[in-house]
């Protein structure tokens, strides 16, 4: 069986388990710009969410909402409003809009549509009202593998698939916790990936679950990204980032397997032109790995900071944010292929699992410094809000 991913590794002796990690590895220069940039770049905290009574494992934004989960299977969302102080942090509304079953690892938002993974080995599918309205309200309107979808490969013996020693299942059950969702940028296709080691990819018209590849790692799945470009990436507990691609024939076949991880992964992220992924693991660490353009990805260095293991990554623009067991997010730059570290955000009383950021709408035009806004959910139970002023490099 498939062990589950540690989000708080045991503790130990910093230098030598960087040292393990990074061995051999180039690492980009953190030191050289680092004085100069943490002295200009301005960050603060400007509201903290409070409303969740459990740890907040997933966020997300789409429009004037943002999405939040929970381990206690609740979904929420907050009407985004232009805040400036904690003190304002009343002023944003916040309504439980579903309640699923089993705690909430991932959410996912395509046009009017919410997708949810659980604990409880579902997907859950909810169609999301009218934007306008002050507080959110949504509709369950499917859960994956949808009930038709089950009947039709029960009838069918071929469908059926070994899951354990006296166990059979259909194949398009996910039999474990379902970690991570990602989706097309037309959003015509939905993959997600299982403690179960599986990748298994959903048409988001009709709800069907068009294939899966099983034992597609050979430990838990905890991560999937897909580029703008439609290769998928998926990361495991067995140390490896697998690359998928869809065939002639409309079947997804692995491209290349990337192995210098020496602990199990826990987060990816892709740049908008997929000529960059970053990936972070339990040992703190997060390696580049540069695009060659002909299909392979080589590593480029590493970044290196954060106290504990690496939970959430996100990549918004020409900035990389990292959110850790530490309890702390990191903010990185690139300048002249060299990576530094633009920003440390404390406050989390607890671990950093989930990551959301997006250029500041209520930014006044023309201004001398780009404005971003981070949103952290944590094992406190907490969401913040944060406001960044990255000035031009």
């Amino acid at each position: 069986m498939a062990t589950r991913p540690n989000s708080e590794p045991e503790e130990s002796n910093p230098a030598s388990v960087s040292k393990l990690s990074l061995q051999k590895i180039p690492s980009p220069n953190t030191v050289l710009h680092q004085k100069h940039q943490l002295s200009t770049t301005h960050h603060y905290c400007i509201a903290t969410l409070t409303g969740h009574v459990s740890c907040v494992s997933s966020i997300t934004l789409a429009g004037k909402f943002l999405y939040s989960g929970s381990t206690n299977s609740e979904i929420r969302a907050w009407k985004r409003t232009p805040v400036k102080s904690e003190v304002e942090t009343e002023n944003l509304v916040s309504s439980v809009m579903a309640v699923g079953e089993g705690a909430v690892k991932c959410l996912i938002v395509s046009a009017d549509k919410l997708f949810s993974a659980h604990q409880d080995h579902k997907i859950r599918v909810w169609k999301i009202k009218s934007q306008e309205q002050q507080t959110q309200k949504c509709e369950h309107i499917a859960t994956l593998p949808t009930f038709g979808d089950r009947v039709l490969r029960l009838l069918n013996p071929s469908s059926r698939v070994q899951i354990r020693r006296h166990k059979k299942s259909t194949w398009v059950n996910h039999v474990d916790t379902v970690s991570s969702l990602a989706i097309l940028k037309d959003g015509s296709l939905l993959y997600s990936v299982s403690w179960d080691r599986a990748l298994k990819i959903w048409r988001t018209s009709d709800f069907k679950c068009l294939e899966s590849i099983s034992n597609a790692h050979d430990d838990a799945i905890n991560t999937v990204v897909v580029s703008e470009a439609g290769m998928v990436y998926t990361g495991s507990a067995d140390r490896k980032i697998k690359v998928w691609k869809k065939n002639s024939e409309e079947k997804h076949t692995l491209i290349t397997t990337l192995e210098r991880h020496s602990f199990g992964i826990n987060a990816l992220a892709v740049s908008k032109d997929a000529s960059v992924l970053y990936s972070g693991d339990c040992d703190r660490s997060i390696l580049v790995w540069k695009n060659n353009g002909d299909q392979s990805m080589s590593i480029s260095g590493a970044l290196s900071g954060h106290g504990k293991a690496i939970l959430c990554l996100t990549v918004a623009s020409d900035l990389v944010c990292s959110g850790s067991a530490d309890k702390t997010i990191r903010i990185w730059g690139e300048l002249d292929n060299s990576y530094f570290c633009l920003a440390v955000l404390e406050g989390h009383l607890g671990p950093v699992k989930c990551l959301t950021v997006k250029a500041d709408p209520y930014s006044k035009p023309g201004a001398s410094a780009s404005n971003y806004l981070v949103y952290s959910g944590g094992l406190d139970n907490d969401i913040k809000v944060w406001k960044l002023f990255v000035p031009p490099q």
